[in-house]
């Protein structure tokens, strides 16, 4: 798809960043200049080209100097120009050519010969132009995906790799105990044996194993993205001057040591450290984090984040996680053993730390509004994990144009409550819907942490459970490409679950009595669940069958799971011919009905994944987030009013001599960038 207009916010810092002390503001610095340079990883991960493209577009900034109407001439139009610049501010916001929420294709849309004009200006432009002439333009392919004729992965490189290449080199690394995270994989030129490309600045051989149909083999190759992890590591060093803790110290060591070595090892035990560095004022997120672009979905995408906390909006998220454990016996799988809790459920719930943030530097192909890590469930049950609300993030959504699916008539009142709603519904969704399930496992030296001789019984079946993870066996490892979004489906559907209790309500500040009344707010999260399922459907592709987004197949999943068994609490109306569709909910149907059927979809979730049940959950999720008959319709619809793509425009700091200073840009495509150009990334 060619990108026409798009929305640009500001992700504001300055208030948070004026209060931090000089020494916090150099850590910051470092910290989000080490943030910044990871983008090159990103772009090679994406596709072959997006690194020529990236290069050519600050190239041509250089050339104008960032003044873009001198380029206007014979041959180059202000609309062409306009085109040009608004795909590339969607280039560098997305940081690829792949909009990083669905994972689509986008093009400039101006003709080949207004592309070669611009690369007139320098030989370096000529020089990236010949790189990318073909495949700026080329459609297909159209997504993300198994390598295919409509499809393409730089996570799988080499002649025709196919699924069963993939998974046959999976099941060397799982038995040799290699985590793939880190890791793209090549096939090679004879077709028989592979190279896995270990992302870290040491080069050379790690290891070789044979494959087991024993043709060929399975060779480990240090010094993917070796350069860019060089310059991040060199910035870690410097931020490490100026911690504020010895956990910040640790943290940062295990980092470095990590990336120059590739070692997930040493990376988990960063996971670790960072759980314990409570409440810092400069949080931070570093390494190859979510799979959601990898369609085995083990392999990770780099990201990297520094933002500020702002401690007032902090203090009323501490309210929630000091009564947490109230409201998790109040979920479905909560039986009277374990306090109330159950047997699918931690003994303990450790309060994790949980902050409000502003974002500095956010370098991902998607900004999320929320976060909750580590992925790693040992070291969540073992250690406890982090959740953070980003805060600037979720402003600049609230104030976005949307999809327009609610009647005219509620129109007004929907967007009065659309961000408290979507707001608390993030907050339980990362605190409550991440921080919780406690998954049965039988260790390697033969241990449970469960009683084998009398087994919790599944509340589903009302029968012992019969499965669990064996040694050796992780979450993303057996569910694969349905991990994230069962995950981030599980996840919003505790949010959405316990969005109309009105303890929990009012606790935020929502009564009866209040400007915006709790029954009002529980209306409009319904309303968003509608609304959040058709728009998931724009992620859908009707040729391959295949999702780009994990959370856009988990809101569909969640609408038809209302359609099908919620006893008529949402309707969707369909006007095909005026391309219209409208939402529209039974307020009087949300806890009689709609409520059970949230319940009763998020116990089924959550079984599945306690128990390891990944041949259930297929089978139940594949078809709850089927698209077929009238919601292919729909989703032409959707198409149709499909609001403009929203960019974000950071901050950048500089450092003259020791003072460090802050400079914001213009939320337009222009000032998108000169931000990324004054980067020198």
């Amino acid at each position: 798809m060619a990108v026409d207009g798009v929305q640009v916010f500001k992700l504001g810092i300055e208030p948070q960043f004026g209060r931090l002390t000089d020494r916090e503001k150099r850590y910051a610095h470092h910290m989000a200049r080490s943030a910044w340079f990871g983008a090159r990883i990103i772009l090679r991960q994406v596709s072959p080209e997006s690194t020529a493209i990236f290069d050519f577009i600050l190239e041509l900034y250089r050339t104008c100097s960032g003044h873009w109407s001198s380029l206007i001439g014979p041959g180059l139009s202000s609309e062409d120009l306009q085109r040009f610049l608004t795909y590339a501010a969607t280039f560098l916001s997305n940081v690829g050519n792949y909009y990083g929420s669905g994972d689509q294709k986008f093009i400039p849309g101006v003709e080949s010969t207004v592309l070669r004009k611009l690369a007139d200006r320098s030989p370096m432009l000529a020089d990236l132009y010949e790189e990318i002439a073909e495949s700026i333009n080329a459609r297909p392919p159209f997504s993300l995906g198994y390598p295919s004729q409509t499809t393409q992965s730089s996570y799988y490189l080499g002649n025709n790799i196919g699924e069963d290449d993939v998974a046959m080199v999976s099941r060397v690394l799982e038995h040799n105990s290699i985590f793939p995270e880190n890791t793209r994989l090549r096939k090679g030129g004879g077709g028989t044996g592979f190279e896995v490309l270990l992302a870290s600045v040491e080069r050379g051989d790690a290891a070789q194993f044979p494959l087991p149909n024993g043709k060929g083999s399975v060779r480990l190759v240090r010094g993917d993205h070796s350069f860019d992890l060089q310059r991040i590591c060199a910035e870690l060093t410097e931020a490490s001057k100026y911690v504020a803790n010895d956990s910040q110290r640790q943290l940062l060591d295990a980092y470095i040591e990590s990336f120059q070595s590739g070692s997930l090892d040493i990376y988990r035990k960063s996971q670790r450290v960072w759980v314990r560095d409570k409440a810092p004022r400069v949080e931070n997120i570093f390494g190859f984090v979510e799979p959601y672009r990898d369609p085995q979905g083990i392999r990770a995408e780099f990201e990297a984040l520094v933002a500020i906390a702002d401690d007032e909006e902090t203090t009323l998220l501490a309210k929630l996680v000091e009564n947490s454990a109230t409201y998790i016996r109040r979920l479905p799988w909560a039986t009277p053993e374990n306090d109330g809790k159950g047997p699918f459920e931690k003994n303990l719930f450790e309060p994790p730390d949980f902050s409000s943030i502003h974002t500095l530097a956010y370098c991902s192909s998607i900004i999320f509004p929320g976060i909750n890590l580590p992925n790693y469930n040992d070291i969540r049950q073992e250690d406890g994990f982090k959740s953070v609300i980003i805060a600037n993030r979720m402003v600049a959504e609230s104030q976005a144009e949307q999809y327009p699916f609610i009647d005219d008539s509620e129109a007004k009142q929907f967007k009065k409550h659309k961000f408290p709603a979507y707001y608390w519904w993030v907050v339980l969704h990362e605190l409550l819907g991440h921080g919780t399930g406690r998954m049965m496992v039988e260790t390697i030296d033969g241990k449970f942490n469960f009683d084998t001789k009398n087994p919790p019984v599944n509340p589903i079946t009302g029968e012992p459970i019969k499965s669990w993870y064996k040694p050796g066996q992780t979450w993303t490892g057996e569910f694969g490409d349905l991990a994230t979004t069962v995950d981030e489906c599980r996840a919003e559907l505790v949010g959405a679950y316990l969005m109309d209790d009105p303890e929990l309500l009012e606790m935020f500040g929502f009564t009866e009595a209040s400007d915006i009344c709790a029954e009002d707010l529980t209306y409009n999260l319904y309303q968003q669940l509608g609304v959040d399922g058709l728009r998931g459907l724009s992620n859908f592709n009707v040729q391959s069958g295949k999702w780009g987004q994990a959370h856009s197949r988990a809101h569909f999943a969640i609408l038809k799971c209302l359609l099908l068994h919620g006893g008529g609490v949402i309707a969707i109306t369909h006007n095909k011919p005026k391309k219209c569709l409208t939402v529209r909910v039974d307020r009087s149907k949300i806890r009689t009905h709609g409520k059970p059927a949230l319940g009763k979809m998020l116990l089924h979730l959550h079984m599945f994944r306690c128990t390891a049940d990944s041949k259930g959950c297929r089978e139940y999720y594949e078809e709850l987030s089927r698209v077929d008959e009238e919601y292919v319709d729909w989703r032409e619809t959707v198409l149709a009013n499909k609001p403009p793509p929203l960019l974000f425009v950071h901050a950048n700091t500089f450092l003259d001599g020791d003072t460090v200073s802050l400079k914001e840009y213009e939320p337009t495509i222009e000032g998108v960038i000169k931000s990324w150009a004054e980067r020198k990334v």
